[in-house]
């Protein structure tokens, strides 16, 4: 049986506003400032504040967001609304409370010929028939940015005929790949770690200690791999000292040929920091970037445009439908400058809050000194979302005396001391890594020996949470941190 009924809910949505001020927290410097040229660019009721401006600026205060596109009447608009008679436009009289920044925004970088023609133009340098130098350029082509050709070589044999009509045999494939093997950087091509090593080997000086490393490398890479060094002084019957002399030989070499080639054309990362800390008289003192408070206002043009519709005695409908246009273009003008207000006072707001919590580690530098700390620990201070104090966390660097970080590290969880004070986990990490860096690397200690260790300086940690830690921090196991 059918029924009808009325039902009421109540729900919440960002408005399309909302979710572009949101995604605007989120840019850092760099991003923000192409966003502001992205914007520049489609809305020309927009300019920055680099030219001179009529002294007719646009109104602020009079800015009725709940204007709909869809539902404009031109004989509703208020011009004057747009409008002012104000002698001093409102941008000029702000204070620049920001830190200066003059450098150049562009980061240059140094040209240069990719790794691939790097190697290429290398094998110019050999007598190939054509069928040779097809296959050749392919097996270069085939090479990752480390060096490494992670493919079986029947599949580049099939790969051959079906995209180069080059038909061919594992056999010849094979020959051209050991004329790649002697190109440069030592150890490119190579089809694993083991081979790349004795590509690397096989190019030394003919000395005890390297010929000790082929053997091993070539006969007994698994039990290298995992430092089983008992097996390897019995199995090839050497000294510790030969074995020691060995691994030297092996740990000189360079597992990633490809990532040391200098002439990769790869723009360098170029962080800019969002904020400045300063330790000034003993006290903290923040800054924002400069970059982040652009000089931005409503276009002279547009205002005179509209004043021209105001004068005019007759209005036709491609006047309207001008000031239709002019309009919708001032309303988006107005409401990225507010949002971008609106932006510089959440990341102030918000590092503000960050620096006063952690302020006894900004000003003495020392990680011990980390106050354990969540988002929701700022977020109710600063009585916003736990969603926007993630958004300026998760992507923004502080310059401070001690360098640059990125914000989000200064967040941590707590745990208990044997005291029941809560300290950081990331001063329980700092100590784990001490404690790893002192231990004797031929006896290295086990997790188990680590907690019992970190237990006596007063944290209780289990086995399972030292192992999370170590793995965090990169650390391997005890078997392979072990030395002879």
């Amino acid at each position: 049986m059918l029924k009808q009924f009325l039902q009421f809910k109540l729900s919440q949505k960002l408005s399309p506003q909302q979710i572009q001020l949101m995604k605007l927290i989120q840019l850092p410097t760099q991003a923000f400032e192409q966003r502001i040229k992205q914007e520049l660019e489609e809305n020309p009721a927009l300019d920055n504040g680099k030219e001179d401006i009529n002294e007719d600026e646009f109104q602020e205060d009079n800015y009725d967001d709940s204007y709909d596109n869809d539902t404009i009447n031109t004989d509703d608009i208020n011009i004057d609304e747009y409008l002012s008679d104000d002698e001093t436009p409102s941008y000029r009289l702000q204070a620049n409370n920001y830190s200066a920044d003059d450098e150049d925004k562009s980061v240059p970088y140094a040209a240069g010929m990719t790794f691939t023609q790097h190697l290429i133009n290398q094998l110019n340098t050999f007598r190939l028939s054509e069928q040779e130098y097809l296959i050749a350029e392919f097996l270069v082509g085939s090479i990752n940015e480390n060096g490494y050709i992670r493919r079986n070589i029947s599949d580049i044999v099939d790969d051959l005929a079906f995209t180069q009509g080059v038909y061919t045999t594992d056999e010849e494939v094979l020959n051209v790949l050991n004329i790649i093997h002697t190109l440069e950087p030592t150890g490119v091509g190579a089809r694993s770690l083991q081979e790349c090593l004795l590509l690397q080997l096989k190019q030394k000086p003919k000395e005890k200690a390297v010929e000790i490393a082929i053997s091993i490398i070539d006969e007994a890479f698994d039990q290298f791999a995992k430092k089983h060094y008992k097996k390897l002084l019995k199995k090839f019957n050497i000294s510790e000292e030969g074995l020691k002399d060995a691994i030297l030989e092996v740990e000189k070499l360079n597992p990633k040929p490809g990532g040391g080639y200098t002439g990769n054309n790869r723009i360098t990362e170029h962080v800019v920091p969002d904020f400045s800390i300063r330790i000034v008289e003993g006290k903290l003192e923040l800054t924002l970037n400069g970059r982040n408070a652009p000089e931005l206002h409503v276009s002279n043009e547009y205002s005179n445009m509209l004043k021209g519709y105001k004068e005019s005695k007759t209005k036709t409908k491609s006047q309207k439908d001008a000031v239709q246009f002019i309009k919708q273009k001032l309303d988006s003008a107005k409401w990225f400058i507010d949002a971008i207000k609106q932006r510089q006072q959440t990341l102030f707001v918000t590092m503000t809050a960050i620096m006063h919590y952690q302020e006894a580690y900004l000003l003495s530098g020392d990680e011990m000194d980390l106050k354990p700390m969540i988002l929701k620990d700022i977020a109710d201070e600063i009585h916003m979302d736990i969603s926007t104090v993630s958004r300026v966390a998760n992507s923004k660097y502080v310059d401070t005396p001690y360098g640059t970080k990125l914000i989000k590290e200064f967040f941590s969880e707590a745990m208990k001391n044997d005291k029941g004070e809560d300290v950081s986990t990331r001063e329980i990490k700092k100590i784990l890594e001490t404690v790893v860096n002192a231990e004797d690397k031929k006896k290295p200690l086990t997790d188990e020996k680590l907690a019992n260790l970190l237990k006596e300086k007063g944290y209780p940690i289990a086995r399972r949470t030292i192992a999370k830690y170590r793995e965090q921090l990169d650390i391997p196991v005890a078997r392979l941190r072990k030395k002879i």
